[in-house]
C-alpha cells in the first residue's frame, strides 16, 4: 500500500474560478486602491446600468496615514472616469454614488469621489440564449423563496433558481 509523500499538498477540495481569478489580479488591484474587485465588478449594480455604461471606476486613493491621523480614520476618493455628456450628472449624484458604494463594502470607506473625464470602452455585451422555464419549476422557486422577508435578496434568489431551473431553448 503506498503512502502519500509527506511534503506534497493535496487539495482538499476543487476551488471555485471566481477565487482562482481574485487571487490572479488582487495584486493590480491592490495597485489601484481596490482591496477586492467586489466594487469593479459590481459596479453596474452599484450605480445602474444607464450610469455605468458611461462611467467606470479606476482607483480608490486612500489618505496618508501618521501618528497624527491614527485616531481619525478618514475615507478614501473613489476616483471615476467619465464620459463628458455625463459628468455633470454624476457630479450631481455623487452623494448617492457613495452611498451605495459605502453599502457594498458594509461601512463608510468612501467619503468623496474625484471625476476624470474620458472616454469608457464599450462593454461587450453577449445575448443570452432564450430559456424556458417548466411551471413546476417555477412554482417549486417561489415556493423556496417565499419565506424571505428581505425583498432585494428574495426578487435575487428567485432569478438564480429560476434561471439554474431553466433550459436553453433549441432553435
Amino acid at each position: 500500500m503506498s503512502q502519500r509523500p509527506a511534503n506534497v499538498r493535496y487539495p482538499s477540495r476543487p476551488k471555485p474560478l471566481a477565487e482562482l481569478v481574485d487571487r490572479c489580479i488582487e495584486p493590480a488591484l491592490a495597485a489601484q486602491g481596490f482591496a477586492a474587485s467586489g466594487v469593479i465588478m459590481a459596479w453596474p449594480e452599484i450605480v445602474g446600468e444607464r450610469l455605468a455604461r458611461h462611467t467606470e471606476p479606476m482607483r480608490i486613493v486612500w489618505p496618508k496615514r501618521g501618528p497624527a491621523h491614527a485616531a481619525s480614520a478618514q475615507p478614501s476618493t473613489l476616483v471615476v472616469r467619465v464620459t463628458s455628456a455625463f459628468a455633470l450628472e454624476l457630479q450631481h449624484l455623487a452623494p448617492v454614488v457613495i452611498e451605495r458604494v459605502n453599502t457594498h463594502f458594509g461601512w463608510r470607506c468612501v467619503g468623496q469621489i474625484a471625476l476624470r473625464q474620458g472616454p469608457i470602452p464599450r462593454r461587450v455585451v453577449r445575448a443570452e440564449p432564450e430559456r424556458r422555464l417548466d411551471p413546476e419549476h417555477e412554482r417549486q422557486v417561489d415556493e423556496a423563496v417565499r419565506d424571505i422577508t428581505h425583498d432585494p435578496l428574495r426578487e435575487a434568489l428567485t432569478r438564480l433558481g429560476r434561471s439554474i431551473m431553466s433550459t436553453p431553448v433549441r432553435t
